[in-house]
């Protein structure tokens, strides 16, 4: 048996950008992606920590450095720039698994930089 736990947090990143003209997704810099060991197409829940919003989309990687968090498309009505967000990635594990494991959360400063990483 499988189940699904928390793989990697972005916890209370910035919204840099909000474009409603854009097919849909959300744009992160590679460096959090990076950090987080989230993939380009990856699966995520977006939570906006100001107004209680909780979508569901994939990544676009954003340039590099930039600390660009920007919603796309429908996401952008959600989402406002300045807000803080929590961006989630899950992943399929064995049930034996579970006990042991540990999922990466960045916490980062108020320009998307990186500061630590964090366990629960």
């Amino acid at each position: 048996m499988q189940i699904t736990l928390l793989k990697s947090k972005l916890q209370e990143v910035i919204v840099t950008e909000a474009n409603i003209n854009y097919r849909g997704s959300i744009t992160i810099d590679q460096d959090l992606m990076d950090a987080a060991n989230m993939k380009k197409f990856e699966l995520v829940h977006v939570n906006n920590a100001s107004n209680g919003s909780r979508i569901i989309t994939y990544i676009i990687p954003g340039e590099r450095g930039s600390g660009e968090i920007c919603l796309n498309g429908a996401a952008a009505v959600h989402f406002e720039v300045g807000q803080k967000v929590h961006i989630l990635s899950y992943a399929a594990f064995e049930y034996d698994e579970a006990d042991d494991y540990e999922p990466i959360v960045v916490l980062t400063d108020v320009n998307n930089k990186v500061l630590e990483y964090s366990n629960y």
